[in-house]
């Protein structure tokens, strides 16, 4: 099958697949007593739904298979990030307050950690991490309400951001036009992922260094955007975004780049984090000479007579 047609079915096995995926993850989650697994399992959805997209679509070959190696690259990448930061470490406070307004209940948790679902890395403040606790919701109503507020939730976006990926797998080749395009997302992924890699490699080796606890991370990529991390995860999807628009009607799933850099800088992302640290001493003068997300050089700030 091919065209619409092709997409329809394509589409319908990626749902099917998230379903799974994050019905799993939920399981674990409530077997484990914490529901931050579901950031474990939010790359290697991607992952799942562009090789699906590899093997039932029947577009382009080169591009289905350029599309799913970078998402892979980004997806598994990401995935251990988030599995190596969660370890040993209790549930993250997005979703206790989350289920909390919900009247799910929770165990309590520790201090507030930055979280966008996506490519979260944690406050840029050495030290800063999420206590152990005891386990979640227990009980069909609050795991219902776990499955739909946090699990649901999370696979619906997955969907819907993973759409270039899906309607890409069903378009024929392009001509030169196309080529130059995925020439242009290719690099744009490129740095999107080495800015996104690299600042979290950066705020792990400055948080692991004793002395620099409590102190605001302020160095590297850090100096240029208060979010290199989520930045970076923003040109990752439009760069793919701009491989899957190479080919009409590729450029229709606009929304879905939209969408992520939505999630990343609003919802879920920089903005909760920004919350969180607000009133951590040196974050407000750290604020006033940095970038919020856009990378430049640091402000100079001149210090009050």
């Amino acid at each position: 099958m091919s065209g619409w047609s092709g997409f329809l079915v394509l589409t319908v096995a990626a749902l099917l697949l998230l379903a799974v995926i994050q019905g799993v993850a939920m399981l674990i989650g409530h077997r484990i007593g914490r529901y931050n697994v579901v950031d474990v399992v939010w790359g290697l959805g991607f992952v799942g739904v562009a090789w699906l997209a590899v093997a039932i679509g029947d577009g382009d070959a080169t591009r289905r298979w350029l599309l799913a190696i970078l998402t892979s690259v980004w997806g598994l990448r990401l995935s251990w990030h988030m599995h190596v930061k969660s370890r040993g470490r209790g549930e993250d406070p997005r979703y206790t307050a989350l289920l909390e307004r919900a009247g799910a209940g929770s165990a309590a948790s520790g201090p507030n950690v930055a979280g966008a679902g996506s490519a979260a890395s944690g406050p840029n403040l050495a030290g800063a991490g999420s206590a152990a606790s005891g386990p979640n919701v227990a009980g069909g109503n609050g795991l219902g309400i776990v499955a739909r507020k946090i699990f649901a939730t999370q696979g619906a976006s997955q969907w819907f951001v993973s759409l270039p990926i899906q309607v890409s797998a069903v378009l024929g080749s392009g001509g030169t036009l196309a080529t130059v395009l995925t020439v242009v997302g290719t690099l744009l992924w490129v740095g999107g992922f080495g800015f996104e890699a690299i600042g979290d490699a950066q705020l792990r080796r400055f948080k692991s260094d004793p002395a620099n606890k409590g102190v605001i991370m302020d160095r590297g990529l850090w100096s240029w955007t208060r979010h290199p991390n989520y930045f970076g995860d923003a040109c990752v999807w439009w760069g793919m975004w701009i491989i899957a628009a190479s080919v009409w009607p590729g450029v229709l799933t606009l929304l879905s780049p939209i969408a992520m850099t939505y999630f990343l800088v609003y919802a879920t992302g920089a903005r909760l984090l920004e919350q969180s640290m607000s009133k951590r001493p040196g974050y407000p003068e750290y604020q006033a000479r940095t970038s919020y997300f856009l990378p430049r050089p640091p402000r100079k700030v001149t210090a009050a007579p």
